[in-house]
């Protein structure tokens, strides 16, 4: 019961925080509840921060019209696809490479030197690669997500304990068998660490491909809006991403919680000690 009555408190606290930050973007960029001298800076703070209630004004058209539901969903189908991808592939060159101390020396230095190269620059390659359609965005969605993903893993099935391998190979278990009930168990906690990561990361492959060309998304939405200087506008499908991103995250976290019920809660660790 302390534990619902605590969580109670936590989401409490942040939703102060929310309506707090709100009440302060509101009155900063209203000349009508500041002082007569701050008239001006108040009209060029509502040019460049917008206001809330033009925001949330915005967003209520969008959604009641029904007009983003398209744009959303194409941003939405291009992250996820960034992701899974994305995830897939780390999943399996992690695995590959931390299994094959062979392959993981040849590849390591083109693997660093992969993820010190800025990805947002492939974005006009990938768009003359695979056109103005999803899979550009899906493609430097993927480059974001992928190192993530990778490194995780690589690391998690690099932290086995050495004397748990040697225990479980005394007791003839294969090849197949180590990496179903060895590895994989510990790489799990590190690629959910890392997805996420990755959600944001997918979200932002996904709107910039669609900034350097798209007539669809989100992102373009935003585009459209900054050609225009129409900050609410822009505002407006940045809280939009944000609310989807977080809600994928939450996801992600349900997900978690189901495969990864052998390990302890931070409550109950506390607890023990």
């Amino acid at each position: 019961m302390s534990s619902n009555n605590a969580k109670g408190k936590l989401r409490l606290y942040q939703l102060i925080v929310l309506v707090v930050s709100f009440l302060l973007w509101y009155v900063l960029t209203s000349p009508t509840l500041l002082p007569p001298i701050y008239f001006d800076n108040a009209d060029k703070a509502a040019f460049f921060f917008g206001e809330p209630q033009k925001v949330l004004l915005r967003i209520w058209e969008w959604f009641s019209s029904g007009s983003i539901y398209e744009h959303l969903a194409v941003t939405l189908v291009e992250t996820m696809l960034a992701f899974a991808i994305g995830t897939v592939f780390g999943l399996v060159v992690g695995l590959w490479l931390a299994l094959s101390p062979t392959a993981s020396a040849i590849c390591d230095p083109y693997i660093k030197a992969a993820n010190s190269m800025p990805r947002v620059i492939l974005a006009p390659i990938f768009s003359i690669w695979f056109g103005l359609g999803i899979w550009s965005k899906v493609a430097l969605g993927v480059t974001l997500v992928f190192f993530i993903v990778f490194f995780n893993v690589y690391q998690g099935v690099r932290e086995v304990s050495p004397v748990v391998l040697a225990n479980v190979r005394m007791l003839g278990a294969s090849q197949r068998q180590l990496l179903r009930h060895v590895y994989l168990p510990s790489a799990t906690s590190w690629v959910f660490a890392s997805l996420h990561n990755s959600v944001g990361l997918a979200f932002v492959g996904a709107v910039v491909g669609e900034y350097l060309g798209s007539a669809r998304g989100v992102g373009y939405l935003i585009l459209q809006a900054e050609g225009v200087f129409d900050i609410d506008t822009v505002f407006a499908g940045i809280l939009v991403l944000t609310a989807f991103a977080l809600a994928l995250d939450a996801v992600v976290s349900v997900v978690e919680k189901r495969l990864l019920v052998w390990r302890p809660s931070a409550g109950e660790t506390e607890r023990s000690i």
